[in-house]
């Protein structure tokens, strides 16, 4: 179902009527259909009934915060409501032409240079469907502490996916946080950049979506590439070209996804129990 308010939105501005509507694969959150007018134009339109009022504003804010120069591209927004987006349509294709993944990695190292001086956003925001806090807050290893792990932490206490020796595990981890990962400035990032996250253009080239934009450690979100998997070892090398990383990059990851483990499991159950628990014994 179409909403009535891009239906209204696309007569006002001479676009046409919706004559095709393709829906889109992946996505486990919400719903999304390639939309085509009768005029030629195209959009993608993202739906959820049952979203918070304000997941798909927070989402478009950080949309446009991403569109930096030499950054990745991101979907233009359009038009935005409680429970729709509309999004320029990417048209994304299904394999990566040779330069890709330099592009993207030289892409992500200059999305990274954009700092603050405090870590957080302008609002918080959604990680998948869990709210994610983005209070501006001064010192990283603080932001990270608190509104990243402990928060996580405590909403998987509430749902009884942890005990108190998880939480206790996290604590300690929280305190070695100085001596295992080093100062970084805090960068802006898309925030969730798995795989399923990254799309591949018209003309080829790498192009973001479905962000839970901040201002964080910059490392965090190359640890998150690394996570699930489908990034090639050239984004990464590429990457360090334009911004290099100190020693050791690949050991600290664990220590950044812990976050994603953690809201993984407060998402999907206890599937993601034991690679937390691998992280906390390692480390904590």
């Amino acid at each position: 179902m179409i909403p009535q308010e891009v239906v209204h939105w696309l007569r006002e501005n001479a676009l046409g009527e919706v004559a095709e509507t393709r829906p889109a694969s992946g996505g486990c959150i919400n719903n999304g259909v390639h939309l085509t007018t009768t005029k030629g134009e195209r959009f993608f339109l993202k739906t959820n009934r049952g979203a918070p009022p304000d997941m798909f504003a927070c989402e478009a804010e950080g949309l446009r915060a991403l569109q930096v120069p030499d950054g990745p591209r991101v979907p233009k927004v359009y038009l935005v409501g409680e429970h729709f987006l509309l999004l320029e349509d990417l048209l994304p294709r299904a394999n990566p032409p040779k330069a890709f993944w330099e592009a993207l990695g030289r892409a992500l190292a200059h999305l990274h240079t954009h700092t603050n001086p405090s870590f957080g956003f302008t609002h918080d925001n959604y990680i998948g469907s869990t709210p994610q806090p983005n209070p501006w807050t001064e010192d990283g290893y603080q932001f990270f502490a608190e509104h990243r792990l402990r928060y996580q932490t405590r909403l998987a206490r509430r749902r009884g996916l942890l005990s108190v020796a998880h939480e206790q595990a996290v604590e300690r981890l929280i305190q070695r946080l100085p001596e295992l990962i080093p100062p970084q400035p805090a960068s802006l990032i898309h925030g969730d950049l798995w795989r399923g996250n990254l799309l591949i253009d018209e003309n080829g080239a790498p192009a973001l979506i479905d962000p839970a934009t901040h201002f964080g450690w910059a490392e965090a979100e190359l640890g998150m590439m690394g996570l699930f998997g489908g990034f090639s070892p050239v984004c990464i090398a590429a990457y360090q070209e334009v911004r290099p990383c100190p020693p050791g990059l690949q050991e600290r990851y664990p220590i950044y996804n812990l976050y994603h483990l953690l809201n993984h499991l407060n998402l999907f159950g206890g599937g993601y129990l034991q690679q937390v628990e691998v992280i906390l014994k390692r480390f904590a």
